[in-house]
């Protein structure tokens, strides 16, 4: 009753491309009590509580209450409970109550809560125009 029985290993199962396109990256942790000078880029998230002199590149950005940053910011969602000066460039942008952001920001979707601190332009991103098909008429 409990003995093994011969059985076949299961099949590997095939490769798609959404599992070849994107591997799980762990969000990285910049602490309270760091401070970076210099561009940080990165396919994954990005926790920052410390205080960033450079540009950010970055797939998701969450900036703590305590964070900084001093630089341009590109990303595809970004959530700002602490301080930016420079730009920010996302399709999804929130700025918290305790946020404070000095430059423009280009997005797609834009939150502002109350209490938050915006000085500069809110610029939404354009959409390329799709050219129309001409029409084509029939010769008689």
């Amino acid at each position: 009753m409990f003995s093994k029985s011969a059985s076949k290993s299961p099949a590997p199962r095939p490769e798609t491309a959404e599992t070849l396109v994107r591997k799980p990256i762990a969000c990285s942790l910049i602490a309270e009590n760091v401070t970076l000078r210099g561009d940080v880029a990165t396919d994954g998230d990005v926790h920052l509580d410390g205080a960033l002199k450079g540009d950010l590149r970055v797939r998701e950005l969450t900036i703590g209450e305590g964070g900084a940053v001093e630089g341009a910011i590109e990303a595809e969602s970004v959530e700002i409970r602490g301080k930016v000066v420079g730009t920010v460039t996302a399709k999804s942008v929130r700025l918290f109550s305790t946020a404070r952001v000095e430059g423009d920001i280009t997005h797609a979707q834009l939150a502002i809560e109350p209490g938050a601190h915006f000085a500069g332009r809110s610029l939404k991103f354009e959409t390329p125009a799709t050219a129309e098909p001409l029409a084509i008429s029939a010769a008689e």
